[in-house]
């Protein structure tokens, strides 16, 4: 029985499915198996799977009997003979030291789950310049009601107990379905502790799900309905920062006009002293959503989606 699951849910993913399975074959811990679910792909990346599967027996390629990245997850998870369950999209990169840190942090038994910081790059890794910061506690239900630490799956390990007992994603959830799980991860009692590194490469793509701002906004909703079951409700301080965590991603993924303006100026007329703090991340998103709408899109692109 390997230490760890990987899974990885594929769905188009030939153009990076290679670049990903080899930052996990890189990894400096070697006793892994990787799950991936293919989702009904109908470009190479299921030949590309198989192919990688004959070259490393440590990979497995499954087709998700359901549909959607939610259903391959948990599908993945059921396949899965490791103890500790990790996550990673496949068009992600994780750092080579990645299984090394989430095997110190396990080594506390007490850690039901961990995280670390995430780098954003469109095109190559060592471009990155945006790279996420993590809470110096563990994860808590307030704490996801304004933004995410996590940010993406590709950053989340966990004891398989654990996520059997959270349920597993809802299926019928593609947007913010990580934070619709996490907050019920948290609220059945998980510690989720971060890890002050960088462990994962993320690629910011203009057309990735979480590119659709109004659907991310009503996956939110439904979240909120989970953390109000569990007793939380957002404040307007947490709304800020949610406001301002979308003008960020309206900026990344290069949206025209007004819609980074209009989300952070509805998130700074709410709680002005928290969507200015921390200032380099306030003031620099009211920046940038200012001086966009005047910018031409290769410019708001070259400056923005990294």
């Amino acid at each position: 029985m390997p230490r760890f699951s990987i899974i990885v849910p594929c769905y188009q993913a030939a153009k990076t499915i290679a670049d990903t399975l080899a930052s996990l074959r890189a990894q400096t811990v070697t006793d892994w198996e990787a799950l991936c679910v293919d989702d009904g792909s109908t470009d190479a990346t299921y030949a590309l799977l198989r192919t990688a599967a004959v070259a490393d027996p440590r990979i497995r390629v499954l087709e998700n009997p359901g549909k959607g990245p939610s259903d391959a997850r948990n599908h993945g998870a059921a396949q899965a003979s490791g103890e500790l369950l990790a996550f990673c999209d496949a068009d992600d990169l994780w750092a080579a030291d990645k299984l090394a840190a989430l095997e110190a942090a396990f080594a506390d038994p007490a850690c039901d789950g961990a995280f670390g910081r995430v780098s954003f790059f469109e095109r190559r890794a060592e471009d990155a310049r945006s790279v996420s910061s993590v809470p110096s506690a563990p994860l808590s239900i307030p704490m996801l009601l304004g933004e995410n630490p996590v940010c993406t799956m590709s950053n989340i390990a966990l004891r398989a107990r654990v996520f059997a007992q959270s349920g597993g994603l809802r299926r019928e959830m593609v947007h913010n379905e990580d934070l619709d799980w996490l907050i019920r991860l948290v609220g059945i009692g998980a510690r989720i502790d971060p890890i002050d590194r960088v462990l994962v490469h993320y690629r910011v793509s203009r057309s990735g799900l979480s590119a659709d701002i109004e659907r991310m906004r009503a996956g939110r909703a439904i979240a909120l309905e989970s953390a109000a079951r569990f007793g939380f409700q957002p404040d307007a301080q947490a709304e800020a920062v949610h406001l301002r965590y979308l003008a960020r991603r309206a900026l990344r993924v290069g949206l025209g006009g007004t819609t980074a303006l209009g989300l952070a100026l509805r998130g700074l007329a709410l709680a002005p002293a928290r969507f200015l703090t921390p200032m380099h991340r306030g003031c620099g998103t009211l920046a940038g959503a200012l001086i966009a709408p005047a910018l031409p899109a290769p410019m708001r692109r070259a400056l923005f989606s990294r």
